[in-house]
């Protein structure tokens, strides 16, 4: 069995006691004070000042100057956080997840150790989200204006990750962010918007494979550097301050389906901050 390494990603030091039992190497993200248990992101070759604006890849960032060429290869290297969790097994999907789980089952679900299904796997992605499930409700609340204009969008195969990015992020600001890439990735990525209505969901992946890892972030952190000569970081509000998080999101179920063939597995929402668990 390959070696594992889980690094978990989290704003509050109270984590602490149950990353330790879960064998996860704790990550300390943001401006809050941790205790020297923690890995930080601010520490030695790192962008942690664009932690607001990049969210976990101000982390992968650091991983990448600072990690990555000192791990064996061949090890399962994960990231998760305290909302967004790896679930142990693949038995249920994700959304049903989210309506099961709480304080009390929270140890029984979690991720803990490398599933056998991985064996002939470098990459695993967490489950996708549709985003061609509009209701009524959100459509004329975010999207009235695109749909009402453009009726053919009420059809669900019309309703692709770059209407839902358009909506919420911002009209347009996609197709200039996909301009920036480099030629080799730009046609396909938009192409993979326009016609997929499904993304690989939050920003997390296991991969044990270093080359895969270091092209990954090469390419990604390329990109979203062009994209600040355009956006910049006068952004307010959670839609547009986060935009390259929210642009990395939907890179990295691209690029990962690309260049490998990744499993998908079951990722689960609790947010542990606000429903403190005991492993």
């Amino acid at each position: 069995m390959p070696e594992m390494k889980i690094y978990c990603m989290c704003l509050h030091d109270h984590h602490l006691n149950n990353l330790k039992k879960l064998n996860y190497i704790p990550v300390g993200l943001g401006k809050n004070i941790f205790s020297s248990d923690w890995i930080r992101d601010n520490t030695e070759i790192n962008i942690s000042y664009k932690n607001a604006y990049y969210g976990e890849y101000s982390f992968y960032f650091w991983f990448w100057k600072n990690i990555l060429n000192k791990i064996d290869d061949n090890t399962w290297v994960g990231f998760t956080g305290y909302r967004y969790h790896w679930a142990q097994k693949n038995n249920i999907q994700s959304d049903n997840l989210n309506k099961i789980i709480n304080r009390e089952n929270f140890a029984d679900h979690i991720l803990q150790k490398i599933p056998d299904e991985w064996e002939d796997s470098d990459v695993v992605l967490g489950e996708k989200i549709k985003v061609n499930n509009w209701k009524l409700s959100k459509i004329i609340k975010y999207g009235k204006k695109k749909f009402f204009l453009n009726p053919s969008n009420f059809l669900k195969s019309n309703q692709n990750i770059k209407l839902h990015f358009d909506i919420f992020h911002g009209d347009g600001l996609l197709d200039k962010a996909i301009d920036l890439l480099e030629d080799s990735e730009k046609q396909d990525f938009r192409k993979f918007v326009i016609d997929n209505n499904s993304f690989n969901r939050e920003n997390l992946f296991f991969c044990k494979s270093k080359t895969i890892m270091e092209n990954y972030f090469q390419s990604i952190f390329k990109w979203l550097e062009n994209c600040e000569n355009i956006f910049g970081f006068e952004l307010k509000g959670y839609s547009k301050t986060r935009i390259y998080a929210f642009l990395a999101e939907r890179y990295l179920s691209f690029w990962f389906n690309k260049y490998s063939s990744p499993k998908t597995w079951p990722i689960f929402f609790f947010d542990t901050n606000k429903n403190k668990v005991k492993i």
